[in-house]
């Protein structure tokens, strides 16, 4: 079993997927860590010198081999839930949270985090807010779509979302039944 954490850059995907895996004694895996891992190179550099497309078709290659695993929280690409074929995926390996915050919210944090800039592409024309706003209604249908639980992390610590999944999964993890 798998339990997959989705959403858009900044909802505190990777944060809470350590906390997690540790609460439950399984490993973790950052999808977006494994694409770099893969390619050599940085996700902006993929974006850079090969295309989006090449990107999303590392990016679902990745997700099939997380997927197949036992006992692993994944940290699932913003992305990941645009391929048809990733989603049924994540649905059929177990609980999928889709963690949430508002625009603004997501905004400021990916603002603050350095590493961001640096290693993350903008995905439209213009970038910044206004980008994290287009993406956000482009892409809710598709995290609504997967997801067994949805946490709102606006106003959360990391720890009470982890408490939260334990809560709504818990169950469900400990019998080993996959959500589908």
């Amino acid at each position: 079993m798998v339990v997959t954490l989705i959403g858009y850059r900044g909802c505190g995907k990777t944060t809470v997927a350590r906390l997690l895996a540790q609460r439950l004694a399984w490993e973790h895996s950052d999808a977006d860590e494994e694409v770099e891992r893969a390619a050599g190179r940085t996700i902006r550099a993929i974006f850079d010198n090969s295309g989006e497309a090449e990107f999303r078709e590392q990016e679902r290659q990745v997700m099939a081999q997380l997927l197949s695993r036992e006992k692993l929280v994944i940290s699932a690409g913003g992305g990941a839930v645009l391929d048809e074929g990733t989603r049924r995926a994540i649905k059929k390996a177990g609980p999928v949270v889709w963690l949430t915050a508002a625009a603004e919210t997501l905004w400021n944090r990916i603002q603050q985090d350095a590493s961001t800039s640096e290693q993350r592409p903008d995905l439209t024309t213009g970038g910044g807010r206004v980008e994290v706003e287009t993406l956000l209604a482009q892409r809710t249908p598709l995290y609504r779509e997967c997801a067994s639980v949805t946490i709102a992390t606006d106003d959360e610590t990391a720890e009470s979302i982890v408490g939260r999944i334990l809560d709504a999964v818990g169950d469900e993890i400990s019998e080993g039944r996959p959500s589908s």
